[in-house]
C-alpha cells in the first residue's frame, strides 16, 4: 500500500515539473519587472519640468501690456450712442459711446450767453471810467485856475474814484462768469467716452439707453503692444541676469509653441522675495510678435546658470 502511495506522488511531481517547463514566460496576468515597466510607461513631465535645452532655464508667466484699463463713467447720465463693440481699434482720443448732453449743452449756452452780457457791461464801465477821468483831469486845471471851488473838485475825483471800484466789480463777475463757463465745458466733454490711448476694444458694458453712474464700467480698453512678460527666477539668478539680456520667448501652448520670439530684460528686481527666494524681471518683446496676444502664456527661456 506504501509503494502505491509512492508512485503516485512521484508522478504528480513529475506531471508538475513538465507543465512548469512548457508554460509561457509571460502568460496573461502575471507582472513585468520593473525594468520593462519603466520602459513601456509613458511620460508625465510637462515641457516646463523638462526644458528642451539642458542649458536653460525655463520660468512662464502671462504675456501683458503697460496700458490696459476699464473706461469708466465720470458722471450720471443715459447713455445716448455706442460706437464701439469688442474688437474695435481704437485712436487715443477716439469717440466710443455718447451720453444725452441735451441739458448741459442748454445750460452751457446760457452760461455763454452771461459771459458775453457781462463782458458788454464791463466794456461800458470802463468806457465810463475814461469819462470820469477825463472830467477829473478837466477839474483840477479848472480849480488850479480858481474857476471851480475845491468841493467841485473833489466831488470829480470820488466819482472817478467810484467807477474805476465798478470796473473791477464787474470785471470779478466777468471772471466768474466765465468759470461758469468752463466748468460747464468739462461737464460736457464728460458726456464723451473717449478711448483714453491707442489699442482695442476688449469688452463693452454699455447699451444705448442705459442709465450709468459716475465710476460705472463702460469699455475695458486694452494696448497691443509693447507686449510684456513678468516671470521669477531663482535667487541665484540675482547679480547674473541684467537688464538688456536678450531672451528667448515661446508660446506654453498650441501649434506655435516651437516658435521663439525675441524678447529683452528691461527690469530686475533689485530684491529677493524672502517668501519664495525668488528674483521678478520684467522683459519686453521685440520684432514680429504675430500669433502673440496680451494675456497668453507663454514660457521664457533664460540662460541657467549654476
Amino acid at each position: 500500500m506504501k509503494t502505491k502511495i509512492l508512485g503516485i506522488v512521484l508522478i504528480a511531481v513529475w506531471i508538475a515539473a513538465n507543465v512548469a517547463c512548457s508554460s509561457s514566460p509571460t502568460s496573461p496576468g502575471v507582472a513585468v519587472t520593473t525594468a520593462e515597466a519603466a520602459v513601456a510607461a509613458p511620460s508625465t513631465a510637462t515641457k516646463s519640468e523638462v526644458p528642451a535645452n539642458p542649458s536653460e532655464f525655463l520660468a512662464s508667466g502671462p504675456i501683458i501690456v503697460e496700458d490696459q484699463v476699464d473706461v469708466s463713467a465720470q458722471r450720471d447720465g443715459v447713455v445716448a450712442k455706442v460706437l464701439a463693440e469688442p474688437g474695435t481699434q481704437a485712436r487715443k482720443g477716439q469717440l466710443l459711446a455718447a451720453l444725452d448732453d441735451r441739458q448741459i449743452t442748454a445750460d452751457l449756452e446760457a452760461a455763454r450767453a452771461r459771459t458775453r452780457s457781462t463782458g458788454n457791461d464791463l466794456k461800458n464801465w470802463e468806457a465810463e471810467a475814461k469819462v470820469l477821468d477825463s472830467d477829473y483831469a478837466r477839474a483840477e486845471k479848472m480849480w488850479e485856475a480858481q474857476i471851480i471851488p475845491k468841493e467841485q473838485l473833489e466831488h470829480a475825483k470820488y466819482k472817478a474814484e467810484s467807477d474805476q471800484w465798478d470796473v473791477k466789480r464787474v470785471s470779478e463777475l466777468l471772471s466768474n462768469a466765465k468759470q461758469v463757463e468752463r466748468s460747464l465745458e468739462l461737464e460736457l466733454e464728460k458726456t464723451q467716452i473717449t478711448a483714453p490711448f491707442n489699442g482695442v476694444v476688449a469688452r463693452r458694458y454699455i447699451r444705448a439707453g442705459q442709465s450709468v453712474a459716475r465710476n460705472d464700467r463702460l469699455f475695458w480698453v486694452t494696448a497691443v503692444a509693447p507686449m510684456r512678460i513678468r516671470v521669477t527666477l531663482p535667487e541665484r539668478f540675482l547679480g547674473h541676469i541684467k537688464a538688456g539680456v536678450a531672451l528667448g520667448i515661446s508660446p506654453a501652448e498650441g501649434a506655435d509653441a516651437t516658435h521663439r520670439y525675441r524678447a529683452k530684460i528691461i527690469q530686475v528686481s533689485p530684491v529677493v522675495d524672502p517668501s519664495s527666494d525668488t528674483i521678478e524681471i520684467l522683459a519686453e518683446l521685440s520684432g514680429d510678435t504675430g500669433g502673440l496676444r496680451p494675456g497668453m502664456r507663454a514660457d521664457v527661456h533664460v540662460p541657467d546658470v549654476k
